[in-house]
């Protein structure tokens, strides 16, 4: 499955590629509030016309969840607002050839206008913003793990999403047994990834049946969102495509361990000198580092929705099973929230451990480093280092995640720290969808529910 990254930079040479090459329509996409891949089909002379005019979509796209419901508590959007069309830039730079069709065009776009305020892009752009007005430049890295089955869509239905057969059975993480006996799949995700401009610097069985890890090679931090969001979607059209299915739950089944979307960053200067590295400091963190560290745990617990940002997200964030559980930091510790990664001067980081691989890219980002920026602003101190086992530590409830997801979204919509980073309507309304999820949650009943007491009640 050969594509292409087209390596566009301005309206101009989008115009000039689609006159040349005159296809009859092109794809283009977004990425909703829950970082769903959405898109549809223009004509040529539409999509022209939309490089400078913008296009519309009906603005429910920003106002119902992943099951296409309607939010009945946003302000946003709603049956009070009859549901006009919000308006969409096309961004020139994200031009690719699709690998899965016939040489089909696509590219991404962002809301613009008033459905800025509530664009997961736009928001983690004006955070980048506030960072470069403060002298830095972020760069980031991302991890998804990701179960893989031998299933359909339609086959997934017919079985109620129970007893799927996996890729493979049971655990056997960095096996290069598995690696290489399904080694036409790796070589189709690396060479399809790697056709249109997104490098995996890394890519293994993980544990778990059928579990898959890959990385993407650092970059930027808005073109390393654009990247996850893109892979995330991706991955599952390719899953599909070869009979598979991929699916980026953080937690899928309650025996096994989640499914991590950690994320590596550090802050560079605009002249592009590394900032957290001070080999002096204890860590070698400089007075920048530990500030941003200070930041991100004073202000996880309430910027948490947009983290783990699903009823299911919360799930994965139990102790023992590879994911934290409270805003703490250690020096290369894989059981803390904020892994120090100490380093050279240029490798020195941060692994933010707590998103899970169900994450909007472009929010966790957003999260992780405002959180940071704020931290430099206030002159947060990140407190001593958790050593050894830090499940087993004392945290105070200020420090310790929400355990669920009504919790998280009431949090954030009072968080000062999120208005000020994000806007007051972006707040509102992500506070609102996140609150909804979790009443469309409260109505179901449970597998769980029936086996623990229909009989005996």
């Amino acid at each position: 499955m050969a594509g292409q990254h087209l390596n566009l930079k301005t309206i101009g040479d989008v115009r000039q590629f689609v006159s040349e090459k005159d296809p009859k329509h092109i794809k283009v996409g977004f990425f909703d509030i829950d970082g769903v891949f959405r898109g549809k089909f223009i004509a040529k002379g539409k999509f022209l016309s939309a490089l400078t005019d913008g296009y519309g979509f009906c603005d429910a796209v920003l106002g119902w969840d992943v099951a296409d419901t309607l939010y009945d508590n946003s302000k946003f959007t709603g049956w009070h607002t009859g549901f006009p069309d919000a308006s969409l830039r096309i961004i020139p730079e994200s031009g690719i050839i699709l690998p899965f069709d016939n040489e089909t065009l696509f590219f991404s776009s962002e809301f613009s206008g008033r459905a800025e305020e509530i664009c997961p892009r736009a928001v983690l752009r004006r955070v980048l913003q506030r960072a470069e007005d403060m002298g830095f430049v972020a760069k980031t890295a991302m991890e998804f793990e990701f179960f893989m089955f031998q299933e359909s869509p339609d086959s997934l239905e017919e079985k109620n999403f129970r007893d799927l057969a996996t890729l493979s059975p049971g655990s056997f993480s960095y096996s290069a047994l598995r690696s290489i006996v399904h080694e036409d799949l790796y070589q189709d995700i690396l060479n399809t990834f790697d056709s249109i401009g997104i490098e995996l610097e890394g890519l293994h069985a993980e544990t778990g049946p059928g579990v898959v890890e890959t990385a993407i090679a650092v970059d930027g931090a808005m073109a390393m969102a654009d990247k996850a969001s893109i892979f995330k979607a991706f991955m599952k059209i390719l899953a599909q495509k070869r009979g598979l299915m991929a699916t980026f739950m953080a937690k899928w089944n309650q025996h096994l361990s989640g499914q991590s979307g950690h994320t590596h960053m550090s802050l560079w200067s605009l002249d592009g000198n590394p900032m957290f590295f001070d080999p002096a400091g204890e860590h070698q963190m400089s007075q920048t580092m530990r500030h941003f560290l200070g930041g991100q745990l004073v202000h996880l617990r309430a910027f948490a929705a947009m983290i783990a940002p699903n009823i299911n997200s919360y799930a994965r964030l139990t102790p023992g099973h590879w994911a934290p559980t409270s805003a703490t930091w250690g020096v290369d510790n894989r059981t803390v929230g904020i892994r120090v990664i100490p380093g050279s001067e240029k490798s020195h980081r941060l692994e933010y451990r707590i998103p899970g691989s169900d994450v909007n890219p472009y929010l966790s980002m957003a999260a992780a480093i405002g959180s940071g920026l704020l931290g430099i602003e206030q002159g947060l101190e990140p407190g001593e280092a958790a050593i050894g086992n830090a499940y087993d530590l004392n945290v105070p409830v200020d420090r310790q995640l929400p355990t669920n997801l009504e919790s998280a979204g009431i949090l954030f919509g009072a968080s000062e720290g999120a208005k000020d980073l994000f806007g007051e309507a972006f707040v509102e309304h992500f506070s609102a969808s996140r609150i909804f999820e979790s009443r469309e949650f409260g109505r179901a009943v449970t597998d769980w529910e029936l086996r623990r007491y229909f009989e005996v009640l």
